[in-house]
């Protein structure tokens, strides 16, 4: 029975620091409105200054203060001399299939976070990225700019589909999310929980939906490249290059090449957390 107690406490979800401190706080305000109502712009100014913490920290995608985040891989990992390329926001038809293809030529698996919605329009091709040899995660539903300010029910549906809809193409559940922007709210931990989801944001990235200038990416991305490294790139909504070809596309081979010439060895996050 004992054994059965530890398992399921184990289990859990237990809120982060800032998160208990967030609710003690309100608690105490609360407490001051009852206590004392003359101090009640004392109390709404600290309930105030306490959301807009929470919500820079929302806004500061690498941050593990709201919880649980990789932004490296496991130092085991690392150790092997592993590196992690994911691409946001596919599968598009017009991009992803030359991603596939260059990763293809160099022999490297990638891990592609998936819009849901995108990926049931593109059936066939979100298969295409397992049966290559890749691993398709959550990049949520419809990939929407107020995905943050979901509530709790909002949250739950997003996963409810989107786990659903990708499970079905590539024949597995997710085990892996990143937000859209990589923005979230206090909110979104324990749902992930409740899910079974790892958050995953990144070591760096190249901007590669904003920038055109491939040299400047590319710059970005291999700067202080070393094992352990996740990379996001994009193989949606990706900027153009002057000539105007999606720069992922010019990007890769270079970094691909300095990731050869460094010794290191891309995986898919499954290999490299989740085995």
């Amino acid at each position: 029975m004992s054994a059965i107690v530890h398992a399921e406490a184990s289990t859990r979800w237990r809120p982060a620091p800032v998160i208990l401190a967030s609710v003690g706080l309100h608690v105490l305000a609360l407490a001051a409105l009852v206590l004392y109502p003359g101090a009640w712009a004392w109390a709404l100014g600290a309930i105030a200054a306490n959301h807009l913490v929470l919500t820079a920290i929302g806004l500061w995608p690498r941050s593990r203060l709201l919880g649980p985040n990789f932004t490296r891989l496991p130092a085991a990992a690392a150790a092997r001399g592993e590196i992690a390329l994911t691409f946001d926001d596919g599968p598009d038809p017009a991009l992803t299939p030359h991603v596939l293809d260059l990763l293809e030529a160099h022999g490297v698996r990638a891990t592609f976070f998936c819009v849901a919605a995108q990926a049931a329009r593109q059936p066939e091709l979100t298969r295409e990225i397992v049966r290559r040899g890749h691993s398709v995660e959550n990049h949520s539903n419809v990939h929407a700019n107020t995905f943050a300010f979901l509530l709790l029910g909002g949250l739950r549906r997003d996963f409810a589909a989107s786990q659903s809809t990708l499970a079905a193409l590539a024949g597995r559940a997710p085990r892996f999310f990143r937000p859209p922007m990589g923005f979230r709210n206090p909110l979104l931990e324990p749902v992930l929980h409740e899910t079974g989801l790892k958050l995953v944001s990144w070591t760096r990235r190249g901007y590669d939906t904003r920038r055109g200038e491939a040299a400047l990416v590319a710059a970005d991305l291999e700067r202080g490249l070393a094992a352990g490294d996740i990379l996001m790139l994009h193989d949606g909504h990706a900027a153009l290059t002057a000539e105007g070809r999606p720069v992922v596309l010019e990007v890769l081979p270079q970094l691909l090449a300095a990731i050869r010439q460094k010794g290191l060895k891309p995986v898919t996050l499954h290999q490299a957390i989740d085995p």
